[in-house]
């Protein structure tokens, strides 16, 4: 799931930012790369739910564990699977636009210019408990037990908090809010501005 998450957002963003003709109509733009993100979210959500409750984010996992939903060593399993599925989807999409993805930035996560990294972690920390905090209140069990659509409806709004914080943050970090798709991009593009801020993303 996070591979196929990464292979279709990191793609979109390469579409936008490779676009020479600069055209704003030539491209998805910002919009669309946070329907791409959020999308994804909300299909692969819903296609694993039963299989693995959907663990698509270290972030989530990390949650879900600290609230004792989860084992610890599901977690673990979870988080590096997560990490290399990341790691493949960025890889297949060098594979795919190598010129592309190594002149664009490789859709790795940086603090634009403009901002410190305090503002790059508060957006990522503000960011990420938006996502955190609509997966808990979407999958919370009571609420399923009151209201039976919940469970049928769980990953729409999900993947609209992603959507959302996607549009409030891509011009401040290019929105990471999961360590494991900021740590595949990174792996692959491995430039020094890719690791320079890497650290933001799992502090978030």
């Amino acid at each position: 799931a996070t591979l196929l998450f990464v292979y279709i957002s990191v793609l979109t963003v390469m579409g936008v930012v490779g676009n020479p003709s600069g055209s704003k109509c030539g491209t998805v733009g910002i919009q669309g790369i946070a329907w791409s993100f959020g999308g994804m979210i909300f299909v692969l959500v819903y296609c694993t739910a039963g299989i693995s409750g959907g663990h698509i984010n270290p972030a989530v996992t990390f949650g879900l564990f600290l609230a004792r939903k989860l084992s610890l060593t599901r977690a673990v399993f979870y988080i590096v699977m997560q990490c290399l599925g990341a790691i493949c989807g960025a890889g297949v999409v060098k594979g795919f636009q190598t010129t592309l993805y190594q002149g664009n930035g490789g859709g790795a996560n940086s603090v634009a210019p403009g901002y410190t990294k305090g503002d790059g972690l508060g957006a990522e920390i503000v960011g990420t408990f938006v996502l955190v905090y609509t997966v808990f209140s979407a999958t919370d069990a009571k609420r399923s037990a009151r209201d039976s659509h919940v469970p049928i409806l769980a990953p729409l709004p999900i993947g609209f908090a992603v959507f959302l914080v996607h549009l409030a943050t891509i011009p401040i970090t290019g929105t990471g809010i999961n360590p494991a798709r900021s740590l595949g991009a990174a792996i692959i593009y491995n430039k020094k501005q890719a690791w320079d801020d890497h650290w933001i993303f799992w502090v978030g």
